[in-house]
């Protein structure tokens, strides 16, 4: 587990020192060459996340899918099951708060709530990854949980390029990924 924090405060301090600069490129560059590829395989609902802590942005994306008429959806903690995420539909109205953690996510509506296996695909974000699928997040193991689920969609990391290392140390619950999406490749990974 001590590779684990290594490895997580290694590529937190990476992420953390791109410029503002390369954070905007970087987020633009997503935004030009992810959208066709979710159009590509049909995807109408995906669930994605508002960065934090030198996260790839995902507001580029994020309008790209509105403008192509994708509907998008934001991870809440859920409010009754402890470790687990919900999605709620998101669109530039979306009344917002802050979770527990200081991270942004849409106020609860039931009526929003999109079940997981409703949804297209996951767009996760991440610490670090290996080519082989491998995700190593922050460490509270909310999207582990739900990934897990019976019926997930496809879930897909997405990462500067400069939190790739060669192989992550994986735990039995850590699930894979079936692609990792930097600003400039898609390593597909199932």
């Amino acid at each position: 587990m001590e590779t684990r924090s290594r490895i997580r405060r290694q590529m937190r301090q990476r992420r953390n020192a791109l410029t503002p600069e390369q954070q905007q490129q970087a987020a633009a560059r997503l935004a030009q060459h992810l959208p066709p590829l979710l159009q590509q395989h049909h995807y109408r609902h995906i669930a994605l996340y508002h960065a934090t802590d030198g996260e790839l942005d995902t507001a580029p994306l994020i309008h790209a899918l509105w403008q192509q008429g994708i509907k998008t959806y934001l991870p809440i903690l859920h409010p009754f099951c402890a470790g687990h995420l919900l999605f709620l539909h998101y669109d530039a109205h979306t009344p917002m708060g802050k979770n527990r953690f200081g991270i942004a996510e849409p106020q609860l509506d039931v009526r929003q709530v999109q079940p997981v296996h409703q949804l297209d695909a996951i767009l996760t974000p991440l610490v670090a990854f290996d080519t082989q699928g491998n995700r190593l997040g922050m460490g509270g193991g909310f999207y582990d949980r739900t990934l897990s689920a019976e019926n997930a969609p496809p879930a897909m990391g997405l990462a500067h390029s400069c939190q790739q290392v060669e192989s992550l140390p994986i735990a039995d619950w850590d699930m894979p990924l079936h692609a990792i999406i930097t600003p400039d490749t898609i390593h597909l990974c199932r």
